[in-house]
């Protein structure tokens, strides 16, 4: 092979005043032969603890397998996962996003102390994805993501089941609209094996986008975790990395500009998770781009949403797949403009000579409109500002909520609170329900509102109650909300000052958060105001909290 292959390795394998480092290879078993070969760290995010995860491990061993068949070195390491589902609610909710830096400083540290000359990610839940696109970006080495797959739906009777389904079960249960068998029969039945949560929610956002942005192969994103394409993916992928490998072909010659706003484009016509906008900007920061608010929202402006796809629609990701899964759409799209075709890919490819082998999306399917009749003719994500919202927040608007709310607030210091005022029924249509203190500084940790959506929606409420917050929203969210809201309560943006009553107007024609409050009370309130200590004093949270930047800059850690 050619020397430039191992470029990074041979700074271990080919220097003679290095031996310690050549018996430890020696060591792992690695021959001289071996020591002329590329080494490619495959990192895998496999877990027992989460069904997202609890497959990866043996998807990165098939992996290795194939990538030694193509005479490189595969070497498999592993980095941390945190279950959003498992942790939703709780405080546990406060490391999901805070996981995303330790998943990025952690493959960054593994493959950069190791002289790794190439990477292949192997990943499932909602953070792993945009936390080894940071990793991959910044080591700027051939590199290749792996999404381990979608989850298949469950079902109980007919209906059609997945994460979600259980979160709004526990609002119909407590509004009574369910009986305790039937919530208990939702719970059992809806997971049902491994795979990422079925909708369009963050994990398969994300994959979408990647996939859309050239980082995994064409169709990676729609596979399911249990479908038999998936046991030739690794073939596939070791392929894709020997190719990487012969041209040097690096993520930051893919992850361009153009790129970028091909996955935002992609994530519209899709509904995808809010999340999207925060990683994104913070994968496009890790690769020298500059992406920011403003861009989510121009591109909004003149894209359709298209995917009648869970929370907001009826279909799974398993569906979109048996319609030819995202290179279908996105040569639709192509076909129509929409997107940078001459962009590269990790296929050695531009995006436009893979989707010409891609499928048509075929006659008949519903999972998808079509151009000429849009669930919403603009996008779902819209970036509001306003004196509740002076740097932005991000609402999720699908169009079925209405596009503009006003009410008087009920406001919270904290999830738990509006969650036990959910519950009891304390929530009124009409109401503006506030949950503050939950920002990346303020939690710490910007946790999911999952909870409280999914029982709102569960009460027969979604079309009645809207929800701001300085937190995040799940994939799975629905209804009329409004997240990332910036400046943070804790860092004394107006949302720390609201009062019960304060009259709320969200207008996502104008793109508009207003408290309507004067001037005057604005002032009285801010000078009485006293910032609150950061609830986390030690440990890693405490940590992100002194370091974290503001969810419109991404919520890096850098």
């Amino acid at each position: 092979m050619e020397p430039a292959w191992n470029h990074y390795s041979r700074t271990l394998t080919q220097d003679e005043s290095l031996p310690a480092a050549q018996a430890m290879l020696h060591g792992i078993g690695l021959t001289e032969a071996d020591f002329h070969k590329p080494q490619v760290g495959i990192v895998s995010t496999g877990w027992e603890g989460n069904p997202c995860n609890m497959h990866l491990n043996g998807i990165a061993a098939r992996i290795k397998q194939h990538v030694q068949a193509q005479g490189l070195v595969g070497l498999i390491f592993h980095t941390i996962g945190v279950s959003d589902g498992i942790s939703m609610g709780t405080d546990g909710m406060r490391y999901s996003l805070p996981s995303r830096e330790i998943i990025a400083d952690s493959i960054e540290s593994v493959a950069g102390a190791q002289w790794y000359d190439a990477l292949i990610a192997v990943v499932g839940c909602d953070k792993n994805m945009p936390g080894a696109m940071m990793a991959l970006a910044r080591l700027n080495r051939p590199s290749i993501l792996v999404y381990g797959g979608t989850i298949r739906p469950g079902w109980y009777g007919e209906q059609k089941l997945d994460i979600v389904s259980a979160f709004e079960a526990y609002g119909r249960k407590t509004s009574g609209n369910i009986s305790e068998d039937e919530y208990r029969e939702i719970i059992r039945r809806a997971i049902p094996g491994p795979g990422a949560c079925g909708g369009m929610y963050t994990a398969n956002t994300m994959a979408s986008a990647i996939e859309a942005l050239g980082m995994s192969l064409p169709m990676n994103s729609s596979l399911p975790a249990e479908a038999d394409e998936k046991t030739n993916e690794p073939a596939r992928i070791a392929a894709a990395m020997r190719r990487l490998l012969e041209h040097n072909l690096r993520p930051r010659d893919i992850m361009t500009k153009e790129a970028f706003e091909n996955a935002i484009t992609v994530l519209t016509v899709l509904g995808g998770s809010t999340n999207a906008v925060l990683h994104l900007i913070a994968m496009a920061k890790a690769a020298g781009v500059s992406l920011g608010l403003d861009d989510f929202q121009r591109i909004s402006q003149c894209t359709p949403f298209l995917a009648d796809l869970k929370p907001s629609g009826r279909y799974v990701m398993e569906d979109l797949y048996q319609v030819g899964g995202v290179p279908a759409v996105m040569r639709m799209l192509l076909e129509n403009d929409m997107l940078h075709g001459h962009c590269m890919t990790i296929t050695g490819q531009t995006l436009a000579e893979n989707l010409a082998q891609a499928p048509e999306l075929p006659s008949g399917q519903d999972v998808i409109r079509p151009l000429s009749h849009p669930i919403k003719p603009t996008g779902h994500i819209q970036i509001l500002y306003g004196n509740l919202a002076e740097k932005g927040a991000v609402a999720k608007i699908t169009g079925k909520e209405g596009q503009i709310f006003s009410g008087p607030a009920r406001v919270f210091n904290g999830e738990a609170a509006a969650n036990t005022a959910i519950a009891s029924g304390a929530i009124q249509p009409g109401d503006v329900v506030v949950i503050r203190y939950c920002g990346p500084r303020g939690a710490p940790g910007m946790p999911e509102m999952l909870k409280p959506t999914s029982a709102i929606m569960g009460a027969g409420l979604g079309s009645s109650v809207a929800l701001i917050t300085d937190g995040r929203f799940s994939g799975g969210t629905h209804g009329f909300v409004v997240g990332h809201i910036t400046p943070e309560a804790q860092d004394g943006g107006l949302l720390a000052l609201l009062q019960d009553g304060d009259l709320i107007r969200i207008d996502a024609v104008q793109n508009r958060i207003e408290a309507l409050l004067t001037t005057d009370e604005i002032e009285r309130r801010l000078q009485a105001w006293v910032q609150p200590p950061l609830p986390a004093t030690s440990g890693y949270l405490a940590k992100y909290a002194r370091m974290v930047a503001s969810a419109s800059e991404g919520c890096t850690t850098d």
